[in-house]
Formats: structure tokens, C-alpha cells, sequence
């Protein structure tokens, strides 16, 4: 086998799978809406006109948490398609509660390791823009390589912008939004939107991570890097 035929395997991840409860509603809501609204997790790149049934932008999430920003924003946007990307289930329960709730047409959920979906199922040049809000900041220097928002991770999601898509990052982690201003800064293909740090975007809600840094008295840092056209 050649080496550029060699399985990636991704030894480091990004996130470590919390056993959380779910609750009876979570758990029935899991039951019942993820055939419909959950795209199983495989190996070749999706049609998102197959998937939305539009040409509409798409915007994918990464880590939606409990997902209450995501429907919101899906819910104010229907002009635009969402694809939330999570691995806990009470999560994903309480999102698919919510596309029911309000009714949305637009978002879609993938329940499996954001990395190893961008490598096998988003096709290069396709996606809008990636939100990421309050990624775990991994404050010990040896979890530092499981960060999100660095290289080559970076370079991987740039892969998958289309021209003038943009990362959106936020957090309440200073030393975690200077590392990821440096790592975004030098990732070929990105721009910073503004010179260091964006002003605060009125269209992102409140997240429950960000209620949590404002009572603990922490800045909200934001990002915004485009894909040069």
C-alpha cells in the first residue's frame, strides 16, 4: 500500500465523550427524530443539495453543545441551511426537541467526531462558514494539542470554505483566543476579518458556556477569518 493510501488514524481528539444522563424527554425525542433528522456517519462526502433539497449556503457548527443557539440561529435564518456536528447524546436529543419545537426544515445533525467528518463527508470549497462557540479551551499545556482551532486543523477547515466562507470562533478563554489568533493568523488562505479580535456579533445568542464566563467575570473573545477569494 502506498503511503497516500495509508487509513488516517487520529489518535488525539478534541473532545472527550462525557457520559451525560439524558433526560425522558431527550431520550424520547432521540428515539423518535434522529432517523429524520440525523445523517448517519460514513465514508464519502455528502450532497447537500440531496441533504437540504435547496442551494442555499451552509453553515456548519461544530460542538452545538445543547443546541439552543443553533436553533435559534437556524429558526432566524431559514434562508440558509445548518449542519450541527456532536458526539453527546443528551445534546443531540435536546436539538432534535427543538427542530421539532420550532418547526425548522434547515438543520441537519451528524453525531460523530467533527475531524473525521470534515476528512470524509464535507467536500472541499463547499461550506459557508464554520461556528464554533466556547470549544473546551484545554487549559493544561498538555492538553493544548487537543484544541480545535489550530493547525492542521485550521488548514483543514479552510480546506472545506468556499471562497469568502468564514471561521467564527468565541470564547471566554483569553489564552485560548490568543493562541487561536496566532494559529488562524497563520493558516494559508485565511484573513482576518478585522485587525485582531471581531466586535461582538448581535446575531450569535447567548450560550449557557458564555453565561458561565460572564458570572466568572472572563472577556468574551471573538474570531473572524475569511477564505481569500
Amino acid at each position: 500500500m502506498k503511503e497516500s493510501q495509508q487509513p488516517v488514524h487520529r489518535a488525539i481528539k478534541t473532545f472527550v465523550l462525557r457520559q451525560g444522563r439524558m433526560t425522558e424527554a431527550q431520550q424520547r425525542d432521540y428515539d423518535e427524530l434522529s432517523v429524520h433528522w440525523c445523517i448517519p456517519y460514513m465514508q464519502t462526502k455528502l450532497n447537500f443539495i440531496d441533504v437540504f433539497d435547496n442551494t442555499n449556503p451552509v453553515i456548519v457548527e461544530i460542538g452545538f453543545g445543547m443546541g439552543k443557539a443553533t436553533a435559534i440561529i437556524a429558526e432566524q435564518n431559514p434562508d440558509k441551511n445548518y449542519l450541527g456536528i456532536e458526539v453527546h447524546t443528551p445534546g443531540v436529543g435536546k436539538l432534535l426537541g427543538e427542530i421539532r419545537n420550532k418547526d425548522l426544515h434547515n438543520l441537519y445533525i451528524i453525531q460523530h467526531d467533527a475531524m473525521e467528518v470534515l476528512e470524509t463527508m464535507l467536500p472541499d470549497n463547499s461550506v459557508a462558514a464554520f461556528h464554533v462557540f466556547f470549544p473546551d479551551p484545554w487549559p493544561k499545556k498538555k492538553h493544548h494539542k487537543r484544541r480545535l482551532m489550530q493547525r492542521p486543523r485550521t488548514n483543514l477547515l479552510a480546506s472545506k470554505l468556499s471562497a469568502g466562507g468564514y471561521i467564527y470562533m468565541a470564547t471566554d478563554w483569553e489564552p485560548y483566543a490568543e493562541f487561536a489568533l496566532e494559529e488562524l493568523s497563520q493558516t494559508e488562505g485565511l484573513v482576518n476579518r478585522y485587525e485582531s479580535y471581531a466586535p461582538h456579533q448581535d446575531w450569535r445568542p447567548e450560550t449557557r458556556f458564555e453565561q458561565k464566563g460572564l458570572s466568572a467575570e472572563r472577556e468574551i473573545r471573538e474570531l473572524i477569518f475569511e477564505k481569500a477569494e
